[in-house]
C-alpha cells in the first residue's frame, strides 16, 4: 500500500482527497470548504485519480481500507495515506491538531459531561472507557474516549441505567463477537435509553431485532431498576466472599442511589482483604455523598497514607477540606498531590482557589495561569480566566 515516509505539504491546486471514516476535529462540510480555498477538491469516491487519503480519527478505519486503497491505487505511487491529526498539520490548523490530543481527567469529563465523577470511574472500571494514559493512578481520556462517555452519558440521561446499559452492550458484543468495543468501533446511535446499531437503513436492536430507521422507539422502559442479589453480610453460613466481589456489590448500589449500602459493602471488603488504598478512596466518596464529611475526611487520610503518590486521593482530600475552610490544610493537601504530579491540571485549579482564598493572591495567579495552560479548554476554564483577568486588573489598580 503505496504512503509517503515523511508527511510533506502536497501541491494542493487540482488535488482530489478522500475522507475515510468520521473525522473528530471538525465536519465533512468545512474540510470541504477549505479543501476548496486551496484549489483542491473532496471526493466522495475512493476511484482513480485520488491523490490523498485522510483516515478521520473519531472512529476505527473500516476492516477492509487496505484493501480499497491499493485497488483505488493501482500501479500509482502518487497516492498518499495521511491521519487527520497530519492532515490538519499540512493545513496549518494547530489548534484543530491540538484539540484532537486534548486530555481529561475524571472531574475534567464529568463536569464536560454533567454526570457524577464516580460514573466515569465506573465505565473506566468496567473498561467502557480507557485511558490514554495513566499518571499515579489518575487516569487521561482522550477525545475518541470523550465521545465514548458522550454516548454513555446520553443513555443515562434517557432513563437507562448502568446495568442496562452494560447489558445493552453485551448483547451488541453477542450479535458481532469480533467487536469489543461497541461504543467506538460500530456505528451507533442513542434514543432514549436505547443503544441502536445502524445497518443499512435500519437499526438492530442489541437484542438482534431489526427495526427501520423511520419507526419510532417504544417507551422507555419506566420499571424500577432492580439490583442483583446482595451479599448478606450477617449469614455466617454464606460462602466468604472476595473483596473484588464486594467492590462490585456496592458499585451496583452505588448505580441506583444506595448509598450507604454501597458503604457497608466497602467496609466489608476492607475487612476482608485488610487495607486497601482504592477501596478506602471508593468509601470516602460514597460517605461524602452521604454528607459524612468526617468519615470521608479519614477515608481520604487513609488512601493516602496507604499510598502516598495516589495523587486523585489526595485532590478529594484538598477539596474536602477546602469545603470545610480548613484552607492551610487543603493547600498542604494540594501541593503534596503537585509534588507527585506537576501537571495535574485540576490541582492547579483548586489550589489557586484555596490561596485566593487565604489572600495569596500571587501564589494563587500562578496556579491560574498553570491551569490555564494545562488545560486551556476545560470546562472550568471560563471561570478560571475571568479570576485572573480580575487579579491583573486589581494588580493594575
Amino acid at each position: 500500500m503505496p504512503s509517503a515516509p515523511e508527511i510533506l505539504e502536497p501541491n494542493w491546486a487540482g488535488l482530489r482527497v478522500v475522507l475515510i471514516g468520521a473525522t473528530a476535529g471538525m465536519s465533512k462540510r468545512d474540510v470541504r470548504k477549505l479543501l476548496a480555498a486551496r484549489g483542491a477538491e473532496l471526493s466522495d469516491d475512493l476511484a482513480a485519480g485520488v491523490g490523498l487519503v485522510v483516515v478521520g480519527e473519531q472512529d476505527l478505519p473500516p476492516p477492509d481500507l487496505p484493501e480499497r486503497i491499493e485497488q483505488a491505487a493501482g500501479d500509482s505511487t502518487a497516492l498518499r495515506i495521511i491521519t487527520e491529526t497530519q492532515f490538519y498539520e499540512l493545513l496549518g490548523l494547530d489548534e484543530t491538531r491540538r484539540q484532537l490530543h486534548r486530555l481529561y481527567t475524571p472531574a475534567m469529563l464529568a463536569e464536560l459531561l454533567a454526570v457524577p465523577t464516580a460514573a466515569v470511574r465506573r465505565w473506566h472500571r468496567k473498561g467502557l472507557i480507557r485511558a490514554a494514559r495513566e499518571v499515579r493512578k489518575l487516569p487521561y481520556f482522550d477525545f475518541r474516549e470523550v465521545q465514548t462517555a458522550r454516548r454513555l452519558a446520553q443513555l443515562l440521561a434517557g432513563g437507562a441505567s448502568p446495568q442496562e446499559i452494560e447489558r445493552q452492550l453485551s448483547g451488541l458484543r453477542k450479535l458481532l463477537p469480533f467487536v469489543e468495543r461497541p461504543l467506538e468501533q460500530l456505528s451507533v446511535i442513542v434514543e432514549g435509553s436505547e443503544l441502536l446499531l445502524r445497518q443499512g437503513d435500519g437499526l438492530l436492536e442489541p437484542g438482534g431485532q431489526y427495526r427501520l430507521d423511520f419507526e419510532p422507539a417504544e417507551s422507555p422502559n419506566t420499571t424500577p431498576t432492580t439490583v442483583e442479589p446482595l451479599p448478606d453480610l450477617a449469614d455466617g453460613l454464606s460462602p466468604p466472599r472476595s473483596a473484588m466481589t464486594l467492590r462490585e456489590a456496592a458499585a451496583r448500589c452505588e448505580d441506583v442511589g444506595e448509598l450507604a449500602e454501597a458503604a457497608d459493602l466497602y467496609r466489608a471488603a476492607l475487612a476482608t482483604s485488610g487495607p486497601n488504598a482504592e477501596t478506602n478512596f471508593l468509601l470516602a466518596d460514597v460517605l461524602y455523598r452521604l454528607g459524612d464529611l468526617g468519615g470521608a475526611r479519614e477515608r481520604y487520610f487513609a488512601a493516602v497514607e496507604l499510598d502516598e503518590d495516589y495523587v486523585e486521593a489526595r485532590a478529594n482530600l484538598g477539596c474536602l477540606l477546602a469545603e470545610e475552610r480548613r484552607f492551610d490544610l487543603a493547600i498542604a493537601s494540594f501541593e503534596g498531590a503537585l509534588r507527585f504530579h506537576d501537571d495535574y491540571a485540576d490541582v492547579h485549579y483548586h489550589l489557586a482557589r484555596a490561596l485566593d482564598a487565604v489572600g495569596r493572591r500571587g501564589d494563587a495567579e500562578r496556579h491560574w495561569r498553570a491551569f490555564l495552560d494545562l488545560a486551556p479548554d476545560s470546562p472550568w476554564a471560563d471561570g478560571a480566566q475571568r479570576r485572573l483577568s480580575e487579579a491583573t486588573n486589581k494588580f493594575a489598580d
